[in-house]
């Protein structure tokens, strides 16, 4: 078994912190799940469907042990790091191993297309590979694939028929299932669930259906 390196903490370790808030997890297999959600801030890619466009802009600077003390003021023992893309700043390994360290189940949602690696033991990587709709297709970086540990998960957001067909061989190709879970998440504003749901029992694909459950509960809202 590969071995991960332990992150090193340092005193001056900053974040770009979008928000801080406590929720229900909308996504994911742990869906339905009191969850504390870290929003940090900036992306390098620009995803058609984006919904937190404004995580690119917005941020305080934090340091690591002021957003652990944060996450701390509110019950839960589920905490996602999301942004954004949370893998572009440096300091996210060790936010996420401070948490873990704290007893947290710790998620980290990332694009897929920087190294997964870097991210201690103990978390669980929620990656997201671009189908062609997103017009960020091509941005995943195929060795992390290499990288998922059974309790990973990866997902696929579907919008369009395409975007199904691509998903689909992309899943078959690379063995995902028998790696980790994978979701198939519809995009709201282009294809219905049901749709998405026929196309998975048609194809007879092991995957699992998500849909935004947040959004189902409180519709397009910020913070939630």
């Amino acid at each position: 078994m590969r071995r991960r390196a332990t992150v090193r903490p340092t005193m001056s370790s900053t974040l770009r912190v979008c928000e801080i808030f406590r929720s229900i997890q909308g996504e994911s297999t742990r869906a339905g799940v009191v969850c504390i959600f870290v929003r940090l801030s900036g992306c390098n890619l620009n995803c058609s469907y984006c919904d937190t466009v404004y995580a690119g802009k917005e941020f305080s600077i934090m340091t690591v042990s002021e957003v652990v003390d944060r996450v701390a003021t509110f019950s839960g023992d589920t905490v996602e790091i999301t942004g954004g893309e949370p893998l572009l700043q440096s300091a996210t390994p060790e936010l996420a191993e401070r948490l873990v360290a704290e007893g947290k189940t710790v998620l980290v949602e990332t694009n897929g297309s920087i190294d997964i690696g870097v991210l201690p033991a103990g978390c669980v990587k929620i990656v997201d590979v671009k189908c062609p709709s997103s017009g960020m297709c091509g941005s995943f970086l195929e060795d992390n694939i290499g990288r998922l540990e059974s309790g990973d998960e990866v997902k696929f957001v579907i919008g369009s028929a395409a975007d199904l067909d691509w998903a689909g061989s992309f899943v078959r190709n690379a063995s995902l299932c028998d790696r980790c879970t994978v979701l198939f998440s519809p995009v709201a504003s282009s294809v219905a669930p049901a749709d998405v749901a026929q196309w998975i029992l048609e194809y007879d694909l092991p995957v699992r259906l998500q849909v935004q459950l947040h959004k189902i509960i409180w519709g397009d809202r910020r913070g939630v």
